[in-house]
């Protein structure tokens, strides 16, 4: 079962960020409508995401340059066809939580 899990305090990243999990790398971005959080590999071949240019709500991956939509995790440009992951993520008193 998912539980929330303290990630980092606000603050601490400006734009991009990353943890892992139990295994699971999970990218943390921070944009204008608050802290989104996405599996941190893109679904083409392995790359991390947090690294990746963001404009808007969207991610570009470093390797190959496909794009994703930070918000729901789908995939926008080729070469990646699937969606990568997302969680759920609050915010309280300045500290970051992921369902995970």
């Amino acid at each position: 079962m998912a539980q929330w899990r303290e990630v980092c305090r606000e603050e601490s990243f400006r734009k991009a960020t990353s943890f892992t999990h139990r295994r699971k790398e999970i990218a943390l971005f921070k944009l204008d409508d608050g802290v989104h959080a996405i599996a941190n590999s893109c679904s083409h071949e392995y790359s991390p995401l947090c690294e990746g240019m963001v404009v808007g709500t969207h991610v570009y991956c470093p390797k190959h340059g496909s794009r994703f939509d930070i918000t729901t995790g789908a995939v926008l440009d080729l070469p990646a066809t699937s969606p990568v992951k997302t969680y759920p993520v609050k915010v309280e008193d300045g500290v970051v939580y992921v369902k995970v």
